[in-house]
């Protein structure tokens, strides 16, 4: 395998990421102790016929700079490009996810709705937590039916700070 995807980590307010960059496409921005590291590793590696290795583009410091950002209430939206490597249910799954406005939630039944199924509920469930673009594609912004927080790769304090943080600046506008 000749590709690489340049992997570095960065320490968030919400938790430890690593950042994956993919000829200066975005195709990581995960968590580094989630259950399902070493599932999404091999998806990303088998679908870019790619290695990961540890390594600094410009586009890693764009990315941490957006996050920053973002962290700080200076930003709603990001500029970065997107490459995110999964099946064709997956990625209409989180394109759906990336219309989610900031500051907004949506259940999973609702998004299994706009999915065109609303018995595909626990496969939408499933994708979304396979999700790689933590954040960049917003899927801290999906919860339960009754508005309860439910799992998130980065857990669910990770979750309730990105929450809390989108809807603090919202209540600003």
């Amino acid at each position: 395998m000749k590709n690489k995807v340049a992997i570095q980590e960065y320490k968030s307010p919400w938790g430890i990421l690593l950042i994956g960059v993919y000829e200066n496409q975005l195709v990581l921005c995960d968590w580094k102790y989630r259950k399902q590291r070493s599932r999404i590793d091999a998806r990303i590696q088998s679908g870019l016929e790619a290695t990961y290795t540890e390594d600094s583009t410009p586009l890693h410091l764009k990315v941490i700079q957006e996050l920053e950002q973002y962290g700080k209430g200076l930003t709603q939206e990001f500029d970065i490009p997107l490459l995110p490597v999964g099946t064709e249910f997956q990625q209409k799954v989180w394109q759906e996810l990336g219309q989610i406005p900031f500051g907004k939630t949506l259940s999973y039944l609702d998004l299994s709705k706009k999915l065109g199924d609303e018995k595909a509920i626990r496969a939408v469930a499933s994708a979304n937590g396979a999700n790689a673009l933590s954040i960049f594609i917003p899927c801290h912004r999906v919860v339960a039916s009754n508005g309860d927080l439910q799992g998130y790769a980065g857990g669910l304090p990770a979750k309730k700070k990105l929450l809390q943080l989108e809807s603090a600046q919202t209540q600003l506008f």
